[in-house]
């Protein structure tokens, strides 16, 4: 099933003349919600408050919670977690990641590139068990924060939005408000990691230089 929710994944629309006319727009997603972020006008809206399961969308708040936490002085771009060999052997598999080895230090500068670039499901954990000591700790502030931007339709079970019976859920009015404030309250690092196309870490003999790109690729090549 498709989903459309431009706001999450664009650059605020700019706030001229020709923006403010309501686009002619149509789509054949079930839900759909388009909105400028200038004005705030709501251009599109197909069903935005239905909840869904939204896969990969949980780590938008994931992200925004790191973000949070960078800007209030609580968390350090230099400063680095441990992959738990007990973390790597449930997600070293699992779904998109981001190849990190169990007992491997990864800053969060570095997990937070996994994240939003790679879309990486161990990133999400390891920097979650990294900042709250466990994954369940760090979904209590997502929970909060979701309550403090008034997503009143969404809940958060896990950091990476993995299939968890329904535990977890959005709406796409919640989605577009919890990207607004990203982009909002947290512009340089917002800009910082969303606009980046590719990263590459481990420059050691004893790591893989491992270099990735949007969209799920990833190349790699070795170092000694």
């Amino acid at each position: 099933m498709r989903y459309f929710l431009p706001l999450a994944l664009a650059l605020p629309l700019l706030g001229t003349a020709a923006a403010a006319a309501t686009p002619s727009y149509n789509s054949t997603a079930p839900v759909a919600y388009m909105i400028d972020l200038a004005s705030g006008r709501v251009l599109y809206d197909r069903d935005s408050n239905r909840r869904m399961p939204p896969a990969s969308m949980a780590k938008m708040m994931t992200a925004h919670v790191a973000f949070k936490l960078i800007k209030d002085g609580k968390l350090r771009l230099d400063q680095s977690f441990t992959m738990r060999p007990e973390t790597w052997r449930k997600w070293h598999s699992q779904g998109s990641t981001m190849f990190l080895s169990a007992n491997e230090q990864v800053t969060v500068e570095n997990l937070l590139h996994g994240i939003v670039t790679l879309s990486g499901n161990d990133a999400c954990v390891v920097l979650a068990e990294g900042i709250s000591g466990s994954e369940e700790a760090f979904t209590d502030l997502m929970n909060a924060e979701a309550k403090r931007l008034g997503l009143a339709n969404s809940h958060f079970g896990n950091s990476n939005g993995w299939p968890d019976e329904g535990r977890t859920y959005v709406t796409a009015r919640d989605l577009a408000v919890l990207a607004r404030a990203s982009v909002e309250e947290t512009p340089d690092l917002y800009r910082k990691f969303y606009a980046t196309t590719s990263f590459q870490w481990g420059n050691t003999t004893a790591l893989p230089v491992r270099r990735f790109r949007t969209g799920g690729g990833s190349s790699w090549s070795w170092r000694g």
